[in-house]
């Protein structure tokens, strides 16, 4: 357990090197200036940061985004909503008030790193949650940075030197959704990015792939599909992998330049589950050297 340095907060690391749970602060109301550095120095080191217990309104999810950097909204125009636009909800909740049986984003059950489909990609993700299923529905987190720096230097010299193109329309058929509109198309072109990038924060190397991201530079569609495989199998690996098991009141932010995640099943014709999320803007990619 680590003091966080303001108060009564306190640093707990949660799976080795990668994440860290913040107690003993209440992210509802204005942080000071010492809370904030601490919280920002945590998650730049370990990528994740979980805040539980937390009664956390809209207007306070996008106030303590922006202690992190600007927000951005979702490149699809369906997404946003007409009050808080930078607020992405997911939600199997009908009109009726009870659970519809509709996965509310199918896409978010593959391994994926937040907007690596854009030019310039996602730098975090904070997920919030309302309600969560009694059972199912967790989100797993992969360490793309101690995924890499377990590889041998074979291997990281040639992946250093790889490309990937990412493409929303790829992923969304992947998960079963009809191909993007030609207007969608334009707003989300296909995108080419390292497979190997740098983490700003630390300096580290990470490992940039996930369900957007399928298709290998110079390779044909079967290789790129062995090699994808073989890349996600090893990120995945459970000694890379920290498994978040919701409660109401849970904040979860991950680095989506240093992590992938997915979400878990669980049964949406009986169990509610609403969730929202700020995202914030991140930086060009910079490849490895």
């Amino acid at each position: 357990m680590m003091d966080g340095g303001k108060g009564g907060l306190e640093l707990v690391p949660l799976h080795g090197d990668f994440g860290i749970e913040a107690r003993g602060v209440d992210i509802s109301r204005p942080l000071d200036a010492a809370t904030v550095s601490a919280l920002r120095d945590a998650f730049g080191r370990h990528r994740l940061l979980v805040v539980r217990g937390q009664d956390l309104a809209p207007e306070a999810h996008i106030a303590f985004t922006r202690h992190f950097g600007e927000l951005e909204v979702h490149v699809l125009d369906e997404y946003h909503k007409a009050r808080h636009p930078e607020i992405f909800e997911l939600s199997n909740i009908g009109p009726d008030g009870k659970p519809n049986a509709v996965h509310p984003d199918r896409g978010t059950l593959f391994w994926h790193s937040d907007a690596s489909f854009q030019k310039v990609p996602a730098l975090a993700t904070l997920l919030y949650a309302e309600q969560v299923p009694r059972d199912g529905g967790h989100t797993m987190f992969a360490d793309m940075i101690g995924a890499y720096e377990a590889l041998g230097a074979s291997e990281r010299e040639r992946y250093r030197a790889m490309r990937v193109m990412h493409d929303l329309h790829v992923s969304r058929l992947k998960a079963g959704y009809a191909g993007m509109t030609e207007a969608q198309r334009r707003q989300a072109p296909p995108v080419e990015q390292p497979l190997v990038r740098v983490h700003p924060p630390t300096g580290r190397l990470a490992l940039y792939l996930g369900s957007h991201g399928q298709e290998f530079v110079g390779m044909t569609e079967h290789e790129s599909r062995g090699l994808f495989e073989r890349i996600m199998n090893h990120c995945t690996e459970p000694r890379f992998v920290y498994d978040h098991v919701w409660k109401p009141g849970d904040l979860v932010m991950w680095d989506n330049r240093a992590t992938v995640h997915r979400g878990t099943e669980y049964d949406t014709a009986a169990e509610p589950r609403v969730v929202r999320r700020t995202v914030l803007k991140g930086e060009a990619v910079v490849a490895a050297a």
